[in-house]
């Protein structure tokens, strides 16, 4: 049996002292552990998932990787590029590649009897994933593109629809002035769907239609496109699938073919994951804070409970206990503590996070915040760290207030008793 643990658990059970000042003292410091967990539950759960829908979003509308032409700029009048490239099949192989498939974007305006609204007019091909409107769709059905045929069907946000007054089934009426004429086109297109992402720099710009428009009002051949887009499984192996499609490019190259270059969502919308980016110092801010608090209380506590141990301890050293002995008890009794602060910090932040989750209860401004609701991400590595680290910390913390035992002298206290 260990004895040392043994007594830290006496010491830990007993109930002749639950009136002491050290009792209340102890109970302050396990308060503002189960306080700092639970801020560090929220504050890890919150930032990720934050982090999580508001990229899941931006790489909705421009998927992970783009191929396009080099000639093309940062604006979304581009420069178009064949879809018959060579290296198609081999893209669609590379290891993490998710889906491929085809986009064309140019400038419009709608009009409607009392408003006028500039788009983004997104061309999309029969290979387009609707996974990620579906699930941001509130009301509507996806539009087919074929070959041969033009769809007058598209896609607007509600906060488009509703700026315009549009319902769906609705006509509206788009104008354009294609790459090298002065005359603006008129094309009227059927409003078959309506989406919500809640990216308002997005959503008051994008209109999804049937790519063979962009290419007939572009004048544009039948198999021109402004480029590929590439989703990816893993978006934290993003630069890998970066580099591994520059080099199929690289590996492609011709003579008398545009040269290609591919563009990473990253770099695309930079000023986005630099913002979110910086959200992970405020969690290590908080992290190091909350750990460091429950720290210090811990440390004051076991120095109070020491002092009032001191006969106890007296009795020890003359029986023949080791310093490190002593120590080690009142550490074991620091650590069991600290185990019951845990246990009702983890059931405290779970269950905070869970029922946002569920009931998404705290709302959000989407037009500061990008989101309605505040977003939760936990994952059970994040909570066995988190707890690991504050166990580790805080008992790093008790080593030097332990070596106080040291310097009881067994005679005096026992003398003065």
């Amino acid at each position: 049996m260990n004895i040392d643990f043994y007594i830290a658990r006496r010491i830990f059970s007993a109930k002749e002292n639950r009136n002491n000042l050290s009792h209340r003292i102890v109970n302050i410091a396990l308060f503002g552990i189960v306080l700092g967990l639970v801020v560090l539950i929220l504050s890890v759960a919150i930032v990720t998932g934050y982090k999580s829908e508001v990229g899941r979003k931006v790489i909705g509308f421009g998927s992970h990787l783009q191929i396009v032409n080099l000639d093309s700029n940062q604006s979304f009048e581009t420069t178009p590029i064949s879809d018959n490239q060579p290296f198609v099949e081999e893209l669609k192989n590379i290891d993490g590649v998710n889906h491929v498939q085809v986009f064309a974007t140019m400038l419009g305006v709608i009009r409607t009897d009392d408003e006028i609204q500039g788009v983004v007019l997104k061309g999309i091909g029969p290979d387009f994933d609707w996974s990620f409107f579906q699930e941001n769709k509130v009301s509507g059905e996806p539009f087919h593109v074929q070959d041969t045929l033009r769809s007058n069907k598209v896609w607007v946000s509600k906060q488009m629809a509703d700026l315009l007054k549009l319902k769906l089934g609705d006509d509206l009426y788009m104008f354009f002035i294609p790459q090298s004429e002065a005359v603006p086109r008129q094309r009227k297109f059927e409003l078959s769907g309506i989406y919500k992402t809640s990216l308002e720099e997005f959503d008051r710009m994008f209109v999804l239609v049937d790519i063979n428009h962009i290419r007939r009002l572009n004048n544009w051949k039948d198999d021109e496109i402004s480029g590929f887009e590439i989703l990816v499984d893993d978006f934290k192996k993003l630069s890998e699938q970066e580099k591994a499609v520059h080099s199929l490019l690289l590996r492609n190259m011709s003579e008398d073919a545009p040269v290609l270059q591919v563009e990473s969502i990253k770099e695309k919308y930079r000023h986005i994951f630099d913002w979110l980016g910086l959200l992970d110092m405020n969690v290590w801010v908080i992290l190091v804070l909350m750990v460091l608090v429950a720290g210090f209380n811990m440390v004051s506590s076991l120095l109070v409970i020491i002092l009032e141990r001191t006969q106890m301890i007296g009795i020890l050293k003359a029986m023949g206990a080791r310093n490190w002995s002593i120590r080690k008890v009142f550490l074991y009794f620091s650590v069991l503590l600290i185990l019951k602060a845990l246990v009702v910090g983890n059931i405290l932040g779970i269950g905070i996070c869970l029922i946002q989750q569920y009931t998404h209860v705290f709302k959000l401004d989407p037009t500061s915040y990008y989101l309605e609701y505040v977003p939760i991400n936990l994952k059970v590595w994040h909570l066995v760290l988190l707890n690991l680290g504050t166990v580790a910390v805080t008992i790093l913390m008790l080593l030097l207030p332990s070596y106080f035992i040291t310097k009881i002298s067994p005679e005096k206290t026992i003398r003065f008793e």
